[in-house]
């Protein structure tokens, strides 16, 4: 396998999880009924342990770039984004302990 194209597959695969976990505190902030911001949703994730949950949601956006990947024929770059799904799902994890 390429290392460089794991390497980008990485980087995607941890941009994907961050803009589904940015657009999971979004949508939560807005069905909250009060103005409450990005930044506070997390707070009160983390706070009421819920956050494991929202990291999760995040993670949905890479299951659409792997599936791109694949269908791109682009192994290696699957190959890593396979790597950081399984990295985050060990993350929510421990996050639960």
């Amino acid at each position: 396998m390429n290392k460089k194209g794991i390497f980008q597959g990485l980087i995607v695969g941890l941009i994907a999880n961050l803009i589904g976990l940015l657009t999971a505190a979004i949508v939560l902030s807005k069905f909250s009924g009060r103005s409450d911001g990005i930044f506070t949703v997390l707070e009160t994730a983390q706070s009421e342990n819920f956050l494991g949950k929202l990291i999760s949601l995040g993670a949905i956006l890479n299951l659409l770039s792997f599936f791109y990947f694949i269908r791109k024929r682009q192994d290696s770059h699957a190959a890593g984004v396979l790597i950081v799904t399984i990295l985050i799902a060990l993350g929510t994890f421990l996050i639960k302990l």
